[in-house]
């Protein structure tokens, strides 16, 4: 499998950690860099600077919600870091959360999965250095071309749903999840394969991102378990953690409790669930377990709460490249 690095923007975090985990992966031989957004940094800013203050490694800007920014605008930013930079660059699509975009953004989030495939078509396009005129039923441009050089990296959709899977599956070259248990990414690969067949294509790259700790402190598992917080409730997330044997904790998250007290009743082993913690000899039966249920791309969100800028656990895991 291939491995990769996300940049984490863990919020007990400062932001600016994340350039120090972009000097370590690039340092450390990894060959591509995620870099999303969240209440920081913009996406495009966070991977100039990046492109700016190493020397080698890929980037890949997103998952970016496709009800916050028109595929123009995403495909400017990816070409303008890819010129800027001179770095081999990627565009990755998401339909964020109902907070983010109806909340933060003020923005309507409705039939993501068609404005993913739509997004997508033109982005794709964009970045081709091709003319558009595509008029959708969420997502359109006309008669604009990029002035910038043609960028060439994978277009990736980040899915979990069926819809999205479709989407993902006649859309994109690379399909993205996230948090994920082994025996979820076996489903979704198979959900991802048929969609292919069936619209005639070969099936994208199966990529997660996964959080990652060597032998971590226990401020660290806590790190871990709040970002898990807001999952346990959700429909789909809950449903996988149900199946990995933490149903009680799930109908408890359901009543809506405070976050506190959800955080409180979380086990350490919701971790491994759908993460790599532990020894490196852990790790190792993780990936593999990963790796057979079809998993291409491991991409390593590594945890910081006792290792600054995640230079612990990148380099061990930089021993599996």
């Amino acid at each position: 499998m291939k491995l990769s690095v996300v940049t984490p923007l863990w919020q007990d975090r400062p932001a600016s950690e994340n350039l120090e985990i972009a000097r370590n992966a690039d340092r450390l031989g990894f060959p591509e860099l995620w870099i999303g957004e969240m209440a920081t940094y913009d996406a495009f800013s966070l991977a100039t600077a990046i492109g700016l203050n190493t020397s080698q490694i890929s980037l890949a800007i997103g998952p970016l919600g496709v009800s916050i920014r028109s595929p123009m605008t995403m495909a400017m930013g990816v070409a303008s870091v890819a010129d800027l930079t001179g770095r081999p660059t990627a565009l990755a699509l998401g339909a964020s959360s109902n907070v983010v975009v109806e909340e933060w953004h003020g923005r309507a989030r409705e039939r993501t999965a068609t404005h993913l495939a739509e997004s997508a078509q033109i982005a794709r396009a964009l970045l081709a250095g091709e003319k558009v005129d595509f008029s959708g039923e969420l997502a359109r441009c006309r008669g604009y071309r990029l002035r910038l050089d043609p960028v060439a990296g994978p277009v990736t959709i980040a899915a979990f749903g069926p819809a999205a899977v479709r989407a993902a599956a006649r859309h994109a070259d690379r399909m993205l999840l996230n948090m994920v248990t082994p025996e979820s990414v076996a489903r979704l690969r198979e959900q991802m394969e048929d969609a292919a067949h069936k619209a005639g294509k070969p099936a994208p790259i199966l990529a997660a991102w996964l959080a990652c700790a060597v032998n971590p402190a226990p401020e660290t598992i806590q790190q871990m378990l709040r970002a898990k917080v807001g999952y346990l409730a959700a429909p789909g997330y809950g449903e996988m953690f149900i199946e990995a044997g933490f149903g009680d904790l799930v109908k408890f998250a359901r009543t809506r409790p405070h976050p506190k007290e959800v955080l409180a009743a979380m086990p350490d082993e919701l971790i491994a669930a759908s993460g790599l913690i532990g020894e490196a000899s852990d790790i190792d039966q993780r990936l593999e377990a990963y790796r057979k249920a079809g998993l291409d791309e491991v991409c390593i969100v590594p945890a910081t709460a006792d290792d600054p800028g995640g230079a612990k656990t990148l380099e061990i895991m930089s021993q599996r490249l």
